[in-house]
């Protein structure tokens, strides 16, 4: 989730400096049009039709004002003694004397004011021309370069314009980087949120839920998130509350038809002692064979309940596996196998339940014993291997198909896949070793083997 949220982010990262680039690009375009709007209405500015040097005579008694008058400007003449000796139209001046120091404010502050003036000097005539126009709107930027300029200047004012525009543009780097960084935490935490519940959900915990408070379409993924995830939570519990109701009718069945055939297989071996009648020999086997499988069926099933708990206790493992080995050797010997055991004198402590850890080699001897010919060997070997005991069972026997390797542990799968066959095993011998291994935090897996089968059993070490 957090490479995909990243993946976003850094998309976003993408966008900023695409718009970032735009926004340049727009910024340098709206000067470029600026200043041709600029011209465009320049052109048809009154203050640009009759500019100063259009109308200005040697003797200003003969100036023509009507125009500028009529066009809503004023026109003033100013004297050598700064004296209004003309004026018509527009007044800003409002005065008909001024001091050398108030026409010099009009010079320099003109520009100031929300009017435009135009002013001409008249040598001949020693007399200023002063045409006045209301302005409209005022954009005053304007660059100018002039090589004759100091130095200094020169390179002080590059300055001030070049940190003028560096800060333009930081400034716009960090809006752009701002608000990219803003957008993808609105799309990238509600992703999380939902990448959360699914984790949650897949790890098995149907209650989840999420809450992401948002009017848009993730509201509508939400909903429907949570929608699924209320039908799964209440399917599982349909399928979990099915499932033990199975294994409670497996359990209650095992209890109750195990009497019976216990009765059978008593009645056949008394019936067995006055006559050996094929017959009797048939139902003797069977009913066998029928309490060994009923027996294993109820013991998976007793594996299987929620119910069931390990009477775990530390105990030394190798002490524990040399007498589970000396248990099965008579069953080895009498069915004409030799053995071999590898296990450490020093002392490997674990957590187990010694009776039914007892069950995982056993039934690895069993299914070693009925499927293999005689003659063979079984061997079992315990080593330690990063902090876990690692115990191997194999044999020198027929092996187990590769096609049947990946459903061994499975219930009710053999070996020689026939329910059927002489062996007399039930299917369930490997399934039922797994599960224990399993209840002791550990594994039982089927290692690949260049002849005969080879086991291995995990267990943590304490």
């Amino acid at each position: 989730m957090k490479k995909a949220t990243n993946k976003i982010s850094n998309q976003f990262l993408v966008h900023f400096l695409i718009i970032f680039l735009i926004t340049l690009l727009a910024t340098a375009l709206t000067f470029i049009l600026i200043s041709a709007v600029s011209g465009v209405i320049s052109a048809r500015l009154a203050k640009n039709r009759y500019p100063a040097s259009s109308i200005i005579r040697e003797d200003y008694s003969q100036i023509d004002a009507a125009e500028v008058v009529k066009s809503g400007g004023g026109v003033q003449v100013i004297d050598k003694n700064y004296s209004v000796v003309f004026s018509a139209g527009l007044d800003t001046i409002n005065k008909g004397q001024l001091s050398a120091q108030e026409f010099t404010a009009l010079l320099t502050e003109s520009k100031n004011m929300p009017y435009h003036y135009d002013i001409l000097y008249q040598p001949e005539g020693e007399f200023w021309l002063i045409v006045t126009f209301p302005t409209s709107l005022r954009l005053d930027f304007k660059l100018i370069y002039n090589k004759d300029a100091s130095p200094g200047d020169l390179l002080y004012a590059g300055g001030a314009f070049s940190a003028a525009l560096l800060i333009y543009i930081l400034m716009i780097a960090l809006f752009s980087y701002s608000y990219s960084r803003i957008t993808a935490r609105k799309i990238t935490i509600p992703l999380k949120k939902l990448c959360e519940g699914t984790r949650l959900l897949r790890e098995g915990d149907y209650s989840a839920r999420v809450e992401l408070n948002l009017k848009n379409e993730f509201a509508q993924l939400q909903d429907t998130f949570n929608e699924m995830a209320e039908v799964i939570e209440r399917e599982t519990a349909l399928r979990k509350k099915a499932e033990e109701n199975r294994r409670r009718l497996v359990l209650d069945i095992s209890h109750d038809i195990k009497s019976p055939l216990a009765s059978i297989q008593g009645y056949a071996e008394l019936l067995m002692e006055k006559s050996q009648s094929p017959e009797l020999k048939a139902i003797h086997q069977n009913s066998i064979r029928a309490n060994r499988l009923l027996g294993e069926l109820f013991e998976y099933s007793k594996l299987d309940s929620p119910d069931f708990k390990l009477k775990a206790e530390k105990t030394d493992l190798c002490e524990a596996l040399r007498q589970i080995c000396a248990e099965i050797v008579p069953q080895l010997e009498s069915a004409g196998f030799s053995y071999s055991f590898d296990i450490p004198e020093n002392g490997i402590c674990a957590i187990l339940d010694e009776a039914n850890f007892r069950r995982i080699i056993q039934n690895l001897a069993d299914n070693a014993m009925r499927h293999n010919p005689q003659s063979g060997t079984v061997w079992v070997k315990l080593a330690v291997v990063d902090g876990n005991a690692e115990i191997e069972f194999g044999d020198d026997g027929k092996g187990i198909p590769q096609d049947m390797a990946q459903r061994i542990f499975q219930p009710f799968v053999r070996g020689d896949d026939s329910r059927n066959s002489g062996s007399g095993g039930s299917g369930l011998g490997l399934s039922i070793a797994k599960k224990i291994a399993a209840a002791h935090g550990g594994d039982l897996v089927l290692c690949p083997s260049e002849k005969g089968s080879v086991f291995k059993i995990t267990v943590p070490l304490i």
